[in-house]
């Protein structure tokens, strides 16, 4: 079972989420370890309604793009008072707008945002957010894969979720964060358990030798090896040395 710090640890780290489906957190968030976190105060989740600080009397946020075009465009004059209002309870956190053209998230990045106070992340919602909301508030965009949700709040999830689990004790053993995908540029080598033979296909031996020097050299191998044919990528980030 996982050990969970307590609050006299280290300050909870806390995510807050601007959206206008307040109802899908904390969803997936809310079950298994990082479930558990989050009922023990490790970290914590607000939700902000965006239509709040809407306009008129039908609350509105969004309008036509200027220049024309398909679709709706989330206000400035909305978006700005609701992050103000969220960021005056997130003192240092960073604000961070889901979007498909920004900075693609990786482990390093959740390492560094796990690293802080918490997040601010506002999830848009039809062709996007008026741009000046952008300079204006300093908002930081962050894609998480090239592709197009029909919101942000999955982005906001997936984000949360990466960045929780990297939190001291979430996870329980620290040492299995080291040897996880993207980690020193690698990705994680296979994983095997019981049975030794399942439909004739055997676990392999070294696996099973006792020799930890042996099973290290092959988990290292076959990281390099997977990482070669699949990500290639990754392996030239990686400084050398």
């Amino acid at each position: 079972m996982a050990h969970f710090p307590t609050k006299g640890e280290r300050p909870a780290w806390h995510a807050s989420v601007l959206t206008l489906f307040p109802e899908m957190f904390p969803g997936p968030l809310g079950i298994s370890l990082v479930g558990q976190a989050l009922q023990a105060g490790l970290w914590s989740l607000t939700t902000h309604q965006i239509r709040d600080f809407g306009l008129g009397r039908h609350r509105q946020v969004d309008d036509t793009p200027a220049g024309g075009g398909a679709g709706m465009v989330l206000r400035a004059d909305v978006l700005g008072p609701a992050l103000d209002a969220a960021s005056d309870s997130n003192a240092g956190s960073p604000l961070i707008y889901l979007s498909p053209r920004g900075r693609p998230f990786d482990q390093a990045l959740a390492r560094e945002l796990a690293g802080g106070p918490g997040v601010v992340l506002l999830a848009g919602r039809f062709e996007g957010i008026d741009e000046r909301v952008i300079g204006g508030r300093g908002l930081i965009e962050i894609s998480i894969g090239d592709y197009v949700l029909s919101g942000g709040e999955l982005a906001a999830m997936v984000l949360i979720d990466a960045c929780v689990r990297l939190l001291p004790g979430v996870l329980g053993a620290a040492d299995s964060l080291a040897h996880e995908s993207f980690e020193n540029g690698l990705l994680e080598y296979p994983q095997y358990t019981r049975p030794r033979d399942w439909e004739g296909h055997l676990i392999p031996e070294v696996l099973l030798s006792g020799d930890h020097r042996a099973i290290a050299a092959w988990r290292q191998a076959e990281a390099k090896r997977i990482t070669a044919e699949r990500r290639p990528d990754l392996r030239a980030k990686k400084p050398a040395g």
